[in-house]
């Protein structure tokens, strides 16, 4: 299913630009740091928010300090919150650059890694999912390449086709070949599934058995062929 690739590569190229935008955030915020002069300031007042609805207002803290070379500094953070962070006439100490003190930070977790850290867990999730389902993908066609050369053909009893209802995207639930197989030196009764199909295979299964490469000495790995349906316009 085309969508689903999409997706996949969608949610990992996203992750990666939020986690690429983060580590910018945080070698900026080193930098910045690291040359950074303190001061005690005091928060005078609140930017006015542009949200006309008050209950989703946002607003910044506007703070009062003194620089190293005695001239008053008043400018606004740029860090919104609501409800503010702060109260009128609050003492917060501050992190300006020397060279333009009106570049400063409240020193606090949030005013100086907050949004690294909310773009990087961003990123992280969307790499994650995005590249975890890719993942999943190289290792489902390595093994499945592995056992048609490895592994024992067998011939299963076809059973049915069924949704598989633990997966479902746009609404949908893909379909899968069900079978089975009593394997003669055991007696026990395995049932193997195939893969994801995003169609019904119901009317292109003409046989009453089909192969499967198993793995005889661990018959959970197996490899349902649906080579006879590689022709079928999905």
């Amino acid at each position: 299913m085309k969508s689903i690739a999409i997706v996949t590569y969608v949610f990992a190229a996203v992750g990666l630009l939020l986690l690429g935008v983060a580590l910018l955030l945080v070698t900026s915020t080193n930098s910045f740091l690291a040359t950074a002069v303190e001061a005690d300031g005091v928060v005078v007042e609140f930017s006015a928010s542009t949200a006309s609805n008050s209950v989703f207002q946002k607003r910044k803290p506007v703070v009062e300090f003194m620089a190293t070379n005695g001239e008053k500094i008043e400018s606004t953070a740029s860090l919104a919150t609501n409800p503010p962070r702060y109260t009128l006439g609050e003492q917060v100490r501050v992190l300006y650059d020397a060279a333009e003190p009106r570049n400063f930070k409240i020193d606090d977790f949030l005013s100086l890694w907050g949004a690294a850290t909310i773009l990087g867990a961003l990123g992280a999730a969307f790499f994650l999912v995005g590249g975890g389902m890719l993942l999943s993908g190289v290792l489902t066609r390595r093994r499945d390449t592995y056992l048609r050369s490895n592994g024992t053909p067998i011939s299963a009893d076809y059973q049915r086709v069924e949704l598989n209802k633990w997966v479902k995207i746009n609404g949908k639930h893909p379909f899968r070949i069900l079978t089975q197989w009593q394997n003669p030196s055991t007696s026990q009764l395995h049932i193997f599934k195939s893969h994801n199909l995003w169609f019904d295979p119901s009317t292109h299964i003409g046989t009453k058995k089909m192969t499967v490469f198993v793995d005889l000495s661990n018959p959970k790995k197996y490899c349902v062929d649906l080579a006879f349906l590689s022709q079928v316009a999905k």
